[in-house]
């Protein structure tokens, strides 16, 4: 069963958070002022924050530059992950992606169901990694961020957590590109 082990040294990241909204702007921004929090709370650091429009490209763009970024470790976007035809940000996070993180999107949906039902089917929340970093695209609402946060991001960005975590392997995810 998972646990923290309490001998270890807690290990922070560096996290980004990209908003992706048509219509907000920071001051109306409750999903990521959520994640800001949590993140804050759990001892990790704020690296970038911003909000972008619901554009592939732009968000896509926006993405590979904080990966390219050896200051953040981890992005995590929230909003555009529905089945609308502006809901788009899920299509830009593939076309960064190096490697797919499956699970993430299965365990999101086991999260949802016990909190929205049958409505979690309508998630497309995805992980994956690109250049080192970490990406995970979350719902905009500020439940679907307190729920990937408490549930699944929270413990799997604390290197205490155990049989493992994220941030064991954060320095080996772009390994293939130091092979000679």
């Amino acid at each position: 069963m998972s646990r923290i082990d309490e001998t270890a040294e807690f290990i922070p990241v560096r996290i980004a958070v990209l908003t992706v909204s048509d219509t907000r702007d920071l001051s109306q921004d409750r999903s990521g002022e959520v994640l800001v929090q949590r993140i804050a709370e759990a001892g990790h650091e704020l690296a970038e924050r911003h909000i972008l429009p619901d554009e592939r490209d732009q968000i896509a763009d926006q993405l590979r530059l904080w990966c390219a970024d050896d200051a953040i470790d981890v992005v995590i976007s929230a909003g555009g992950t529905g089945l609308t035809g502006r809901d788009v940000t899920v299509e830009a996070h593939r076309d960064v992606y190096e490697k797919e993180i499956d699970a993430f999107g299965t365990v999101f949906t086991i999260v949802s169901m016990r909190k929205i039902g049958t409505s979690a089917v309508q998630s497309r929340a995805t992980g994956g990694v690109c250049n080192g970093t970490y990406l995970f695209a979350l719902p905009g609402s500020p439940g679907a961020c307190k729920d990937a946060w408490d549930e699944i991001l929270l413990k799997q960005l604390d290197y205490r957590h155990k049989p493992c975590n994220f941030v064991e392997i954060l320095p080996r995810l772009d390994e293939h590109h130091r092979r000679k």
